[in-house]
């Protein structure tokens, strides 16, 4: 069996096991974890050839029945109308509370799969198979499933937590340089957040992570997991410490939104909102300029885009009004207190923000 580093979720009977390690989907790891008869794999359409086909083969030799769904690829289809494929293949296929819903790829593979196996038959089990950076260091872990509205990003959607997570490391060997750069965002975040050590860490190994070193990449993933499962285990239900892991999600969300979901990668919005979350924070005193200008420094390093795109700041302020973590009324942010060190922000005014908005993105590229 491929040896496999594996992380824990801590959530009493909801509790799951991460497992990272390279050549995973190709060992014995997704059937033994993968115990229910009747499976519904959902990938899309890039992945099915790349490794849907050849795991459903290995789940039906293993004797599961297997029906598949490959979604079309990209964020523009994280809609109710893509949805309901899922759901329609799952009824054509009668599965039952017993089966279980696989989900093979990325964030959005992974959100609206979660989002089916939540809802179908008042919910379901669901295993999650993340296939890139992204959704492998967040996304697959933490429960969270949804679909995009046009008024905002993830706003339909429910918390459900997956039965294990299973990163294969090898299948990063086939993904876009500009999704793992994308993916990078995310791996930053949590040196930003709480694990100042990490950041250092990222700061001398960025240009082995960018090269695709496996044991730089692997450690990445692992360090990324164990923050995230960290979090999750201390507030599944993001009413404390699990909305740090937001920073840079506010601007970045309204980011997408504004330019349309799928025109900026979901990591390209959060890298340039962590900018401007670590310059605000600058503004009010928190952090010093050189602390941003490592940020600045970081992101540039993995890549990432450092400036929000021109637009409209009453269109910006409009997506962030209906964020999840906003309060009667109020915009609340994840800033820095330091480097490795955020809180909940919600004493920023509108004022304030629309000053701080305009003048940042007149001075964008």
């Amino acid at each position: 069996m491929t040896l496999a580093a594996t992380l824990n979720v801590s959530l009493g009977t909801r509790s799951y096991p991460i497992l990272v390690g390279p050549g995973l989907l190709s060992s014995p790891v997704p059937a033994q974890l993968i115990d229910a008869g009747r499976i519904c794999l959902v990938t899309n359409t890039t992945l099915l050839p790349l490794f849907g086909a050849s795991l459903a083969e290995r789940l039906q030799a293993a004797g599961r029945t297997v029906v598949c769904v490959a979604l079309p690829d990209g964020e523009a289809y994280k809609t109710h109308e893509t949805l309901h494929l899922i759901y329609d293949a799952m009824l054509d296929a009668a599965l039952d509370r017993k089966s279980c819903v696989v989900a093979l790829g990325g964030g959005v593979v992974g959100d609206m799969a979660g989002f089916a196996a939540a809802t179908y038959q008042r919910g379901i089990p669901f295993v999650q198979i993340p296939t890139t950076l992204l959704a492998q260091v967040d996304s697959s872990v933490g429960g969270k499933t949804a679909i995009n509205h046009a008024k905002g990003k993830n706003m339909i959607g429910a918390f459900h937590q997956p039965r294990a997570v299973i990163i294969d490391t090898d299948t990063l060997a086939t993904l876009p340089d500009r999704e793992l750069k994308a993916g990078l965002a995310e791996v930053i975040k949590y040196g930003l957040i709480r694990d100042p050590g990490f950041l250092v860490w990222l700061e001398k190994n960025m240009a082995r992570v960018t090269a695709r070193d496996p044991v730089a990449l692997e450690h990445a993933v692992m360090e990324s997991c164990r923050n995230k499962a960290e979090v999750v285990s201390a507030d599944e239900l993001e009413t404390g410490e699990r909305a740090l892991l937001n920073l840079g999600h506010t601007f970045g969300h309204a980011i997408e939104g504004v330019l349309g979901f799928g025109t900026w990668l979901h990591g390209e919005a959060v890298a340039a909102g962590m900018l401007l979350a670590a310059e605000l924070s600058s503004q009010l005193g928190h952090v010093a300029e050189t602390d941003v200008a490592r940020v600045r420094a970081l992101l540039l390093a993995a890549g990432l885009p450092i400036n929000p795109p021109k637009v409209p700041v009453d269109d910006l302020l409009a997506f962030m009004a209906v964020d999840k973590k906003n309060d009667s009324g109020r915009i609340r942010l994840i800033l820095l207190k330091s480097l490795g060190n955020a809180y909940l922000e919600d004493q920023v005014s509108h004022e304030t923000l629309r000053n701080f908005l305009s003048v940042r993105l007149a001075r964008s590229a």
